[in-house]
């Protein structure tokens, strides 16, 4: 394929995504300086983001410009500091969202590091938020008699907390890290923000959640019916005898 074909997308420093542009405007961004060697750019022949002076056909252009005057200085914002471009796109719920509204609901998010064992909720407690699970694994547990019974696990991908939202109530059960954990908070306040601000992101979000925890629910369902189904079939096996 030639370059002139490819379709490139721009992490600009506005925290927007821009794109799919071709070879040749990529080149004039990179010209003006609008494009810089650590700006992440999003290959889509390769369904890969890497940084502009890793990529291949833009590595002369770069090198073509070492002699002009720097271009004013404009520090690179990820949208989420320490996340590389492309990584929210691990949490299935994202998905839903076009490149420019995942950059936008980005700005509502807060990223938090965890250490292994370290409690995430506690069963009891007030929720203030939801998290989404980027690296890592969680355990949902509750205590009953001093003993635990963990309920899941939840991989990067995974989310919790997502009532707390619509319902500051209180957790139904702890969640603790399993392993080194990376999570994106969204907060009540900052959803309710984002819902008076930013109606139309809210609304792929919400649906987006609302699939998932349906699909949960039916999960739950099929369980329950096979525990009875289960019961009764011992019980009728125990009266038999």
């Amino acid at each position: 394929m030639l370059e002139t074909q490819r379709g490139y997308k721009i992490w600009a420093v506005d925290d927007v995504v821009y794109g799919p542009v071709d070879h040749a405007v990529a080149v004039g961004w990179i010209a003006e300086q609008r494009v810089l060697p650590d700006t992440w750019i999003f290959v889509e022949k390769d369904k890969v983001w890497k940084a502009a002076g890793e990529i291949l056909e833009f590595k002369k252009h770069f090198a073509e410009g070492e002699g002009r005057p720097p271009a004013p200085v404009t520090e690179a914002n990820p949208l989420i500091a320490g996340i590389k471009p492309g990584a929210l796109r691990k949490v299935s719920i994202l998905n839903e969202l076009s490149d420019q509204q995942l950059g936008r609901f980005a700005q509502f998010m807060e990223v938090q590091y965890v250490r292994q064992h370290e409690v995430l909720v506690r069963q009891g407690d007030a929720g203030e938020a939801m998290y989404l699970v980027l690296e890592g694994v969680v355990r949902v547990r509750t205590i009953i008699g001093e003993k635990e019974n963990t309920l899941a696990f939840l991989n990067a991908g995974d989310f919790f907390g997502e009532i707390s939202l619509f319902d500051q109530g209180p957790r139904s059960a702890d969640v603790l890290a399993n392993q080194d954990s990376v999570l994106l908070k969204v907060s009540t306040q900052s959803f309710q923000k984002l819902t008076e601000e930013f109606p139309e992101l809210a609304t792929p979000f919400l649906t987006a959640v609302c699939k998932t925890l349906v699909q949960r629910i039916r999960e739950g369902n099929r369980r329950h019916y096979e525990f009875v189904r289960f019961k009764r079939a011992a019980e009728k096996e125990k009266n038999r005898d």
